[in-house]
């Protein structure tokens, strides 16, 4: 008989997030991504749930799941967009207080997600030379315009990589340029081999959309050639990608584990707060603290939709520029949650020093 070692820790829970879709085919791939990283991580229970139009919800299986012990919850998302920066931190904000949930990085400009698309371009190319070949690349598009710039960016680097003639963005929705636009930028250019390649995860309206309005560009247009490549698909490098972003969280909501601490509460009605950053995981703590009606300044460059609001409504004071450190004067306690680990390294450096309770989102042992 075998006899499982009781001191080795269950690791944390993955729960993959999709966008969902009403469509079975897409509904199947994501679920055979689900079923390939659970295959891959025999020791985590991993399970997905939808934000949208697919069950089971995102905000139940966040509870259910959060419950029973600590939980990754991945992004499956390419961009960061509004179900990024809103909707799946206001489903971990409703999980029980005390759960342990950790938000993982988005998908993002992954280079093997990069060459996955590139690969699908080739599974296109045919007999069709890439330096004679232009790419109209597509996004999905949302109002969020950094995501869209996001976008826009990987569109460059794929131009780079893959040697093309050129390489143009688009997007199938809400943004501009359009896909029809996007064809057009590259028949202008003297372009008629033109490949538009749909940077989406699986099957579903969007990639239908791009077939359906490609063939009309095409149709007028009838020295021009289009051809469509294949979505990214529930494959291992998208699976490879899912994993290391859970196994990155997964240490992350781990450090400081055992260490020392003495517990206590902070009645911070009234309290001048000072949070630095204003992304989504400053945005997840922020709630936490308007609910204790703490005074919350935020010194951020940009900010979430979320904290935008709450500035516009007067629940908290946004002062739009670079956190110092001596914005710590004055405060009771501090969230250092910017994207560089150098401002929030002085910003906890200015609260140790005034002798102010600081937290690091990024490094838990050095606030």
């Amino acid at each position: 008989m075998t006899v499982k070692d009781a001191t080795v820790p269950t690791p944390p829970a993955l729960l993959i997030a999709a966008h969902g879709t009403r469509l079975p085919a897409g509904q199947d791939a994501a679920r055979a991504l689900t079923a390939l990283v659970a295959s891959k991580l025999p020791d985590v229970v991993v399970k997905d749930a939808f934000i949208e139009l697919t069950d089971p919800p995102l905000d139940a299986t966040v509870a259910e799941l959060a419950a029973s012990g600590p939980l990754v919850v991945v992004p499956l998302m390419l961009g960061a967009g509004g179900h990024l920066r809103d909707d799946i931190p206001e489903a971990i904000d409703a999980a029980p207080v005390g759960a342990r949930i950790a938000l993982a990085d988005h998908l993002g400009p992954d280079p093997r997600l990069r060459a996955a698309v590139r690969e699908r371009i080739g599974e296109v190319l045919g007999d069709w030379a890439p330096d004679q070949t232009a790419v109209v690349f597509l996004g999905r598009g949302c109002s969020v315009p950094d995501a869209n710039a996001d976008h826009t960016r990987l569109g460059r680097m794929l131009w780079e990589e893959g040697g093309y003639a050129y390489v143009t963005d688009a997007f199938i929705q809400v943004a501009s340029p359009t896909l029809a636009e996007g064809l057009s930028l590259a028949y202008s250019t003297g372009a008629r081999k033109i490949v538009v390649a749909p940077h989406y995860l699986f099957p579903g309206l969007l990639e239908n959309w791009a077939h359906d309005q490609s063939a009309r560009w095409a149709a007028e247009h009838p020295d021009a050639e289009v051809r469509v490549a294949p979505i990214i698909g529930a494959g291992d490098a998208l699976a490879d990608v899912v994993i290391d972003r859970y196994r990155a969280a997964a240490a992350h909501l781990d450090e400081g584990e055992g260490s020392p601490v003495y517990l206590s509460g902070l009645d911070l009605r009234a309290r001048r707060v000072l949070v630095a950053g204003a992304g989504r995981v400053a945005t997840r703590r922020i709630s936490r603290l308007l609910e204790v009606d703490a005074d919350v300044t935020v010194v951020a460059p940009e900010a979430s939709g979320r904290v935008t609001a709450w500035a516009a409504a007067g629940a908290l004071t946004w002062e739009r520029r670079t956190v110092e450190p001596a914005d710590v004067d004055g405060a009771w306690y501090v969230l250092a949650a910017t994207d560089s680990a150098q401002a929030n390294a002085a910003v906890a450096a200015a609260a140790e020093s005034a002798g102010t309770f600081c937290v690091r989102a990024d490094d838990a042992t050095g606030g």
